[in-house]
């Protein structure tokens, strides 16, 4: 019989008391929480309403100057939410009006529609409820003033109106809007000022970059106790209205109210 050695054996033994190697558990490292810019609690005040997704708002907020300090490109500007913001605002308004105004016609809805929902105006409303405060950009934007740039503070206002219908509907984006805009406007003013046909004018050459409209005294007729003024009211040199009035205000007026009904007529053909 062969029997193994004495050293052999010793091993052999001291074999079967072995510790089992021990292998380490995987250990999962897990990315740091991602903070948001955004203060969610601030944001529901400001939007008398509870969020969601903080991240449709942080995005409705964030402006395109971020982006150039982000070379990943990752992240994504108000740019898309304000373009959906504005579909719906426009939605929400001209519908209130519609309800409202049951017997103006649509002239009259769409230059109020257009009152209520320009940019400078916008930009009111994105001051009257903080927006300007929290509103997110570059360094070089907000040393350059942009806190409180016109053009900035009126997308994200209508951005954050896009998320908002994003993250809740169109109910809560209405509930807002009304609140905001509609509580604070003076309807009866807007009204006075759809029947100051010098504003319109105004308004109407501005838009396409002309000159103010210049108003030429044509004639002045009558006694001193009952005169009538004649006025001309021209437009790049052009004669395109004329009235006649017991004022020269009241002839002006009259002017221009004929001048808008020409170009009203060139728009409708």
């Amino acid at each position: 019989m062969h029997l193994p050695k004495p050293v052999a054996l010793l091993r052999a033994i001291r074999s079967l008391f072995k510790p089992p190697t021990v292998i380490p558990p995987t250990v999962e490292v897990l990315p740091p929480p991602i903070v948001s810019p955004v203060d969610r609690l601030a944001l529901e005040e400001m939007l008398d309403t509870p969020i969601q997704n903080l991240y449709l708002f942080e995005m409705a907020l964030r402006h395109r100057s971020v982006l150039r300090n982000d070379p990943s490109r990752v992240l994504e500007s108000n740019e898309r939410l304000e373009f959906l913001g504005d579909a719906v605002l426009g939605m929400i308004i001209g519908e209130y009006l519609y309800q409202r105004f049951s017997d103006k016609d649509e002239g009259f809805l769409t230059r109020t529609r257009a009152k209520l929902v320009n940019g400078e105006v916008l930009a009111i409303y994105a001051r009257r409820i903080g927006l300007n405060h929290v509103v997110l950009i570059s360094r070089n934007m907000e040393d350059g003033g942009g806190r409180t740039n016109t053009t900035i503070l009126a997308d994200a206002f209508e951005a954050v109106i896009g998320a908002l219908y994003l993250d809740q509907g169109y109910a809560a984006s209405q509930r807002f809007v009304l609140r905001v805009i509609v509580e604070h406007a003076s309807f009866d003013e807007l009204v006075q000022q759809q029947h100051n046909f010098k504003s319109q004018l105004l308004e109407y050459v501005q838009s396409k970059g002309w000159a103010q409209p210049d108003y030429r005294l044509v004639s002045e007729e009558g006694p001193s106790h009952q005169r009538v003024f004649t006025v001309c009211v021209y437009i790049q040199e052009k004669p395109l209205g004329q009235g006649t009035g017991a004022s020269k205000k009241q002839a002006e007026q009259r002017a221009a109210a004929q001048a808008m009904e020409y170009y009203n007529s060139v728009l409708e053909n």
